[in-house]
């Protein structure tokens, strides 16, 4: 049993994992300009099961060492883009790439494909889930992994600030920039969008198919609610995103955690550090929300 609401708990319900201490290596594949910035693409040894493709993102007209944005992709069974939502932002996302907005402020960006997105896409994602099960492992838990592990890579670049790395993602790269913020204290801000989900309001509401099995880890509301996951965070700013109309954010579920987290944070002496900005919209980031995460971004990295 799991007696105590720590990182470590909840990091042991994420199954077996690779170890931490692997060798990370990395190999350039194309070095390619674009408007206003320059893009790496990556293959990078983090899991020591298979490469995983990524992409670096650096601003043309700015001087190194830079704060970077770890930009987790949504899933939205789009499972052939990947990676390629930094660059070409989903039908649900804004359309500017994050790695336009940021690069025009100076900031660098890395993304990676997740098991069975972009160059990783082939098996189906229930094939996945289901061999990863029969081996102790949790597919969550391997995702998780894979972006801990690349927040690593990130920090072993001479050309990135290790002091100011922040998160961000829509979907299920919402609940990718909640996890690695509150599992990796080197996040220093964590913006999530369009997914900011209270599990009991969730499967009230009767929207468990709302979300693939990915989704899903065995145990987890035994021990820890989206809020206790999310005070792993504080004191460090935390944006969170929603439109009223997402049945992927229940608003009860939404005005629960702010209450929760509004408590945490005021008893760390950062009161305000968590913040929630809704939209009358469902799950898409619109012109106002981009505008905010930005000024977020700006104002905490």
């Amino acid at each position: 049993m799991l007696a105590e609401k720590t990182r470590e708990n909840l990091y042991a319900l994420m199954g077996d994992l690779p170890p931490r201490d692997l060798p990370i290596t990395s190999r350039t594949i194309a070095i390619d300009e674009n408007d206003n910035f320059i893009t790496e693409t990556l293959a990078l040894a983090l899991n020591g099961e298979e490469e995983v493709p990524a992409y670096f993102t650096r601003p043309k007209n700015a001087k190194g060492p830079y704060p970077a944005i770890l930009f987790s992709h949504s899933h939205g069974g789009r499972y052939h883009m990947g990676k390629n939502e930094l660059l070409e932002p989903a039908p649900y996302g804004y359309p500017v790439s994050y790695a336009k907005a940021m690069a025009a402020r100076g900031i660098a960006c890395l993304a990676i494909d997740h098991w069975c997105f972009g160059e990783r896409a082939g098996r189906p994602e229930t094939q996945a889930f289901k061999s990863m099960l029969w081996k102790g492992q949790v597919m969550w838990g391997m995702m998780v992994y894979d972006s801990l592990r690349a927040v690593d890579y990130l920090v072993s670049r001479n050309d990135v600030d290790s002091s100011r790395i922040g998160a961000t993602g829509i979907s299920m790269g919402s609940t990718m920039s909640i996890w690695v913020a509150a599992l990796d204290t080197r996040i220093k801000t964590c913006v999530d969008l369009c997914c900011l989900t209270d599990f009991d309001e969730f499967e009230r509401e009767g929207n468990l198919d709302a979300h693939g099995v990915y989704y899903y880890v065995p145990s987890l509301t035994k021990h820890f609610s989206m809020a206790d996951i999310c005070a792993f965070i504080a004191p460090r700013p935390h944006l969170s995103t929603a439109g009223i109309y997402d049945n992927l954010t229940p608003v009860p579920g939404l005005e629960k955690i702010k209450t929760a987290l509004d408590k945490v944070y005021a008893d760390k002496n950062a009161a305000g550090g968590f913040v929630l900005k809704t939209y009358p919209c469902g799950h898409l980031e619109t012109r106002a929300m981009r505008e905010d995460v930005l000024a977020f971004i700006e104002e905490t990295l």
